[in-house]
């Protein structure tokens, strides 16, 4: 019941702006995106259907949108395990290795 309080709260919080500190995408959008976004999104906990997180439209509108960002798309992609091996890329030290160094062009 916590996590729905917390949804509830940002879901309110995020009807009066579009990022969760105002008009401008900021450090504390990355630090809340990948356990809240993700999981509207429906990517972790499967816990969705329980929380009925498609009821939160404003936090879905605003995972939805982080998770096109170029950005967030590269950094998920960091430390994959599993999933696309073109989107796993198990380490990363130059930014050149989003285009050379993902599972599938290691394996090929």
């Amino acid at each position: 019941m916590e996590t729905k309080r917390q949804l509830d709260v940002l879901d309110k919080l995020l009807a009066e702006r579009h990022f969760i500190c105002g008009e401008d995408y900021t450090v504390a959008d990355m630090a809340i995106w990948p356990w809240y976004g993700q999981m509207v999104l429906g990517r972790s906990y499967n816990a969705g259907e329980f929380l009925q997180v498609h009821t939160y439209t404003n936090v879905v509108r605003w995972a939805q949108e982080l998770d096109v960002r170029p950005a967030v798309k590269r950094g998920r992609m960091v430390n994959r395990v599993q999933g696309s091996p073109s989107e796993q890329l198990h380490e990363r030290h130059d930014a050149s290795d989003f285009e050379l160094r993902t599972q599938d062009k290691l394996t090929a």
